[in-house]
């Protein structure tokens, strides 16, 4: 097996470490970046990934999903830690599983993993923000001419711009800003549920899971994968690498700032959606409360208002997830004896910033289907890197006694989880392929 690329620190010429993952900020701007790549407009498919577990198991699967991401993120810090007071600070999650484990293709595929998922959220989040402005376009204007392929293209060409802010750390602002946004439209949205469901245009309630008892395992499998892809990160020693060293400790407070506002978002977006729509939840509840026919079942202006929130979150999160494309283009593309704003590298920096930006808003305009995009990143990438490696990685570098409760709580996550992923990405290709049949090429509709 050919051994991987050494870059098991920063070194002078390495412009990606230089110039994108400069190491520059505080425990907060870790906890704004965590905040952004975790908290996102995803939370409003809650309810529709409740639909598939119910009341009880759903509840129960995002209960547990919170409390082992949070274990599992507090442990990959420690791994990190371990590894820079052994004077090896990494910065890359690739170079971390292949430096602690060895292996020469975990290198690989921890870089096919991560960028399935920073592909995976950012055609996501250009579909999920030309579907915001097509939802304000269509009730400004409900006889439009305009299609959803046209607000992509109206996103994609605003990511192009904010694709050129050059480092992670630079993004430190726009990403308090998300913070501040996510609460605010999940106060918008958890206020317009109670007041659909207590007004007297409320749906009617049916909580019932499906018949067929194939079915109903697979669209629970299908939603676990959406909860572990809304909870999922898959960039943390990246956001990491932005601390100013020694980075050790500061992450942990990065984490409980994050946590906090998830406790917060998640679970009065799961219940207050699912309380009012059921197992007729749609996989964004903002769709669910503008039905296409009958009146909205809230205030207009409150939708509206949250629709704007969202649309300028989602900015953000692409910003985010596309960091690690970026590191890799600089350090292939950029000379760090040039500068970071020369001519040499501002001009290469444009045009593959720009060409992949091109490439994730033509597939979120050929591919309209945001809820299934959803569980199949949350299944094949999101699991493994958030809920299986962690655990190897700290089982390696600190070798807790095998017959310690560490040990086995670790490897009871990696089994379960495990099979949870194998099982999700099963169900979740199976319900993607289900879909095909309901969309075309281009469409104007997202299909749930």
């Amino acid at each position: 097996m050919s051994n991987p690329p050494k870059e098991n620190h920063r070194d002078n010429d390495d412009a990606g470490a230089a110039f994108v993952l400069e190491s520059k900020g505080e425990w907060w701007h870790a906890g704004f970046h965590l905040t952004t790549a975790i908290v996102g407009p995803t939370i409003l498919t809650l309810p529709y990934a409740f639909r598939g577990l119910g009341w009880g198991i759903g509840m129960l699967c995002l209960t547990v999903m919170g409390i082992v991401t949070f274990y599992s993120y507090g442990l990959m810090s420690k791994v990190l830690d371990h590894c820079e007071n052994s004077g090896r600070r990494h910065i890359r999650f690739r170079e971390l599983a292949a430096d602690v484990l060895g292996s020469g293709w975990m290198f690989y595929f921890v870089i096919f993993i991560q960028t399935a998922i920073n592909t995976g959220v950012g055609v996501g989040a250009i579909l999920l923000a030309g579907e915001c402005l097509e939802i304000v376009y269509s009730n400004i204007a409900p006889h439009g001419s305009l299609k959803l392929y046209h607000f992509i293209a109206m996103v994609t060409v605003v990511m192009i711009v904010l694709s050129q802010l050059p480092t992670f750390h630079s993004l430190r602002h726009i990403n308090l800003c998300s913070l501040f946004l996510s609460l605010g439209y999940t106060f918008l949205v958890v206020a317009a549920c109670i007041y659909a469901g207590t007004s007297k245009n409320a749906p009617p309630r049916d909580y019932s899971l499906e018949a067929e008892k194939s079915s109903r395992a697979f669209s629970a499998f299908t939603s676990i994968s959406i909860i572990a892809a809304i909870f999922g990160n898959g960039i943390l020693p990246e956001i990491q690498a932005t601390l100013a060293p020694p980075a050790a400790g500061k992450m942990v407070k990065g984490l409980t700032m994050c946590y906090a506002v998830i406790l917060v978002t998640f679970y009065s977006a799961a219940v207050s959606g699912y309380w009012v729509f059921g197992n007729k939840s749609n996989s964004n509840i903002l769709k669910s409360l503008l039905p296409d026919s009958g009146p909205t079942l809230a205030p207009t202006w409150v939708l509206g208002l949250a629709v704007i929130f969202v649309l300028l979150q989602l900015f953000a999160i692409g910003l985010v997830y596309s960091q690690v494309a970026y590191e890799v283009m600089e350090k292939k593309s950029a000379d760090v004896k040039q500068g970071m704003f020369s001519k040499r590298n501002l001009i290469p920096r444009l045009i593959l910033r720009t060409i992949y930006m091109i490439f994730c808003g033509f597939l979120a305009a050929m591919l309209p289907f945001f809820g299934d995009i959803n569980g199949v990143v949350g299944a094949v990438g999101f699991i493994p890197l958030d809920f299986v490696l962690p655990m190897i990685l700290y089982n390696k570098t600190h070798k807790p006694p095998k017959s310690s409760l560490t040990y086995l709580i670790n490897i009871s996550i990696m089994v379960v989880f495990t099979g949870a992923g194998i099982m999700g990405a099963f169900s979740s290709i199976r319900k993607l392929i289900l879909d095909a049949n309901q969309f075309k090429l281009f469409g104007s509709d997202v299909v749930d």
